[in-house]
């Protein structure tokens, strides 16, 4: 057994996926306009073992009352993993990406939260 997707719910996916192949670099596992679809993976990744982030809209009231309410709670929706978290801070912010957290470091690791722009606080971790 192995993921195989699993998704975030974004105010618009069509932004949202333009972030996060442009700014972010993720790669496009699947592009449909005309559907409000949009699947990203890791970059380089090989599309038949790669797990997918579906950037799901959130049009659906469960799915906007559950996105605002982790956002509220000030809780990132998803965490990605970055060999320094320092360098990919330095890059975002050069990007005009805004941080909620600055990098720090505590038991768990070294770690730094930006906004998506799309509804969601974003960690990133050090791996």
């Amino acid at each position: 057994m192995r993921l195989k997707m699993c998704s975030i719910h974004v105010q618009d996916p069509a932004a949202a996926h333009a972030f996060y192949t442009g700014t972010l670099g993720f790669d496009t596992l699947m592009a449909m306009p005309e559907y409000n679809l949009y699947i990203i993976k890791d970059p380089g990744a090989d599309d038949s073992s790669s797990a997918g982030l579906l950037l799901e809209p959130s049009d659906n009231p469960i799915g906007a009352d559950y996105m605002n309410a982790v956002r509220e709670a000030g809780l990132p929706a998803i965490v990605f993993g970055v060999p320094d978290v320092q360098a990919e801070y330095d890059r975002l912010v050069a990007a005009g990406v805004s941080f909620k957290t600055p990098p720090t470091t505590d038991p768990f690791g070294t770690s730094a939260v930006f906004e998506d722009g799309c509804g969601n606080y974003i960690q990133i971790h050090q791996d």
